[in-house]
């Protein structure tokens, strides 16, 4: 993991068409903006984690499908490769 130090309207920039800039902090609360290209998906780390709990719990109720399990099996494969 890369750490780094940034002040207020300082960037970072990831692979050439991603830019991450300061531009707020207040306290210990840091906020963020984030130009990347549409195909590019951005989702906040607790967000997902919700996310695929509620997909696995949904799909081990009695109403799972093949798919469904079959969607759960990639997500967890693509997330050990993380």
């Amino acid at each position: 993991m890369l750490v780094l130090s940034r002040k207020i309207n300082e960037k970072i920039l990831i692979g050439g068409n991603i830019e991450i800039t300061i531009v707020e902090i207040k306290g210990d609360i840091v906020k963020i903006g984030i130009n990347a290209p549409k195909e590019v998906s951005i989702l906040r780390g607790e967000l997902l984690t919700e996310v695929e709990q509620a997909t696995i719990k949904a799909a081990l109720s009695d109403t799972a499908t093949v798919d469904d399990l079959k969607a759960i099996e990639q997500m967890l494969k693509s997330k050990k490769k993380k």
